[in-house]
C-alpha cells in the first residue's frame, strides 16, 4: 500500500516538475562510432529504473554486482557480472556484438532487444555510464514496451548519492517511476 502512495506521489511529481521544468534529455552513444576503449573495465552497478516494476524485480534480490567490460575479435564484447544474492556469489556472461548498421548493441540471443548506451552525464557523474533496454511490445496490440529499463554503472564503488537521486529524478521526468538502488552492504564477490 505505502509503495502504491509512493508511486502515485512521484508520478504526480514528475508530472508538475516536468510542467514547470521541461525533462532533461541524455545524451545517447551510439556505439558503432563511439570509442569503445574509454568504457572497457570494470564497472559497479548502482541502480535500475523502470516503468513498471516487472523491469526491475530482478535486481531486488541482489545486494552488489560488478562487471567487467572485454572487447573481444570481431567487434564482440563480453560483459561478465560479478553478483551477491544473499550469502552466494553468482557470474553470468553476456555477449554483445556491435553492428556498423546499429547505433546499439546486439544482445547475443536476443536480437529483438535494443541495448543502448548513455552519457553519465545525465546523472552528473563523468564516470558513471547508463544503459538502457529495450523490448518490443509482446503483442502487436499492446501500446507499451515489454521491457524498458535503465541502470546506472560507476567506475568507483562508492559514488556520491546525489548521483543516484539525480539519475531517479532525470528518469521519473521521463515516466520511469519504478526504481531500485542496490544496498552494498555486503562484501563484493570475486
Amino acid at each position: 500500500m505505502l509503495c502504491e502512495v509512493w508511486s502515485y506521489f512521484l508520478y504526480l511529481y514528475s508530472l508538475l516538475y516536468q510542467a514547470i521544468v521541461p525533462c532533461a534529455f541524455v545524451e545517447q552513444l551510439p556505439v558503432n562510432i563511439v570509442e569503445h576503449q574509454q568504457y572497457l573495465g570494470k564497472w559497479y552497478f548502482k541502480a535500475a529504473v523502470g516503468r513498471k516494476e516487472a523491469d526491475i524485480q530482478n535486481f531486488r534480490a541482489l545486494d552488489n554486482i560488478w562487471f567487467t567490460m572485454e572487447k573481444t575479435a570481431n567487434d564482440t564484447l563480453l560483459l561478465t557480472g560479478n553478483m551477491r544474492i544473499g550469502d552466494h556469489c553468482t557470474k553470468k556472461t553476456w555477449i554483445y556484438h556491435i553492428r556498423p548498421e546499429r547505433e546499439d548493441l546486439e544482445l547475443e540471443g536476443r536480437t529483438y532487444r535494443k541495448n543502448l548506451l548513455w552519457s553519465g552525464k545525465w546523472a552528473n557523474c563523468s564516470e558513471c555510464i547508463i544503459f538502457q533496454e529495450v523490448e518490443p511490445p509482446l503483442n502487436q496490440t499492446d501500446t507499451e514496451d515489454s521491457l524498458n529499463r535503465f541502470m546506472i554503472y560507476a567506475r568507483q564503488t562508492d559514488v556520491d548519492s546525489a548521483v543516484v537521486t539525480t539519475f531517479f529524478k532525470n528518469t521519473a521526468c521521463h515516466g520511469m517511476l519504478a526504481s531500485v538502488r542496490l544496498p552494498q552492504e555486503k562484501e563484493f564477490c570475486a
